[in-house]
């Protein structure tokens, strides 16, 4: 595969590189291990945390409710379901910047990247296969 852009990494930073690449009219391919571009802090950190957050949140203020005269009992936690709670806000928003990506042209895929000289990047594909 030929490119005039390589993005490795799908970050904030690598995602925002790889649109302005894009709509500056260079052909464009991003790499990165997740299903769509997001980074750590959507997958695992800043986007996740406030998610559970805000659940415990809620928890809180309903003990407090107790004071005003307001008793909701002791909360159940399913922690099936608020995780998938957390899982959809992340696939939500992720989904979002994969789309973004299509509607620029930006060709996303999916895997690490290696540098093999200046101009040859070799990518292991996360569902398998290589591409140079």
């Amino acid at each position: 595969m030929t490119t005039q852009v390589v993005v490795v990494g799908g970050g904030p930073g690598g995602y925002a590189a790889a649109f302005l690449a894009a709509d500056l009219g260079l052909s464009t391919a991003l790499i990165d291990p997740e299903v769509n571009p997001g980074g750590v802090c959507v997958y695992r950190g800043c986007i996740p945390s406030k998610a559970l957050l805000h659940v415990a949140q809620v928890i809180d203020e309903a003990r407090q409710a107790k004071g005003w005269g307001v008793d909701f009992g002791e909360p159940k936690i399913d922690l099936a379901r608020l995780r998938e709670f957390k899982d959809n806000v992340v696939k939500r928003l992720t989904t979002g910047t994969g789309q973004l990506a299509k509607f620029r042209k930006v060709q996303y895929i999916q895997g690490t990247a290696e540098i093999i000289d200046p101009h040859t990047l070799r990518v292991k594909k996360t569902a398998g296969g290589e591409k140079p």
